[in-house]
């Protein structure tokens, strides 16, 4: 029973505005998410690539090709009922970020790093009012609290539907500064991408790329496009 999927029974799925939202409607019904919650979205533009998904389905419903949806179910079933601890999770990784643990060797990759990490850095600094630490090595480095409770502070501010696709920025990227860059409009997606991948795409210049870890790197890219995506509809 846990294959089971249900069969498309609806002609047309419109968005409805609806209790502040917008919601999507098959056939004159509202969509609920898998926890029996109105599937209530932000933005109409939101609801329009959530209605559009249902649109695509044929014969069985794939929830595979529904990315949006279930994003979106996300933030009503998972992100709503532990806002605090998901927000405090991911505040987090601003003590671990990833661009402030810089290569001790060899010095031309330390070099990229800072090249392209401390322009960011920089930027958190003034934009978030975060300025973080960096160092070479992994040793853990302590970063100062009031600058941890101002990233936590602003993580907190998102909202819903736009911490369940921040959770997929950080978590992807392994940085709270690039996932905020990305979210602020500082970098691009795939900007933001490449950032984080500095490490991989310097050993893939080196040995070559392994055919199994670009298969996940690809998927890893589209749930990090995905995200940003989700993001920015959400305004």
């Amino acid at each position: 029973m846990s294959n089971w999927r249900p069969k498309r029974f609806w002609t047309a799925a419109s968005v409805v505005a609806d209790a502040g939202g917008f919601a999507v409607h098959l056939d004159g019904r509202p969509v609920k998410t898998p926890a029996k919650q109105p599937l209530l979205l932000p933005t109409h533009a939101l609801a329009t690539l959530v209605a559009a998904e249902w649109d695509a389905q044929s014969g069985l419903v794939n929830p595979e090709t529904m990315p949006i949806t279930r994003m979106a179910n996300s933030a009503i079933d998972k992100v709503v009922p532990q806002y605090h601890e998901v927000a405090t999770l991911l505040t987090a990784y601003g003590e671990t970020d990833h661009l402030c643990y810089r290569a001790t060797h060899p010095p031309a990759l330390a070099a990229q790093q800072a090249l392209a990490w401390d322009p960011l850095l920089e930027w958190a600094a003034e934009a978030l009012q975060a300025p973080l630490k960096a160092t070479a090595g992994i040793a853990p480095i302590a970063q100062d609290p009031a600058v941890l409770a101002r990233l936590h502070d602003q993580v907190l501010a998102l909202g819903n539907f736009k911490l369940a696709a921040f959770h997929d920025l950080v978590s992807i990227s392994g940085s709270l500064v690039l996932a905020f860059a990305v979210g602020q409009g500082r970098l691009t997606a795939e900007e933001g991408w490449h950032l984080s991948r500095l490490d991989e795409s310097w050993q893939i210049a080196l040995w070559g790329e392994d055919e199994d870890a670009a298969a996940a790197a690809a998927l890893k890219r589209e749930a990090f496009h995905l995200a940003a995506r989700f993001f920015a509809l959400c305004a």
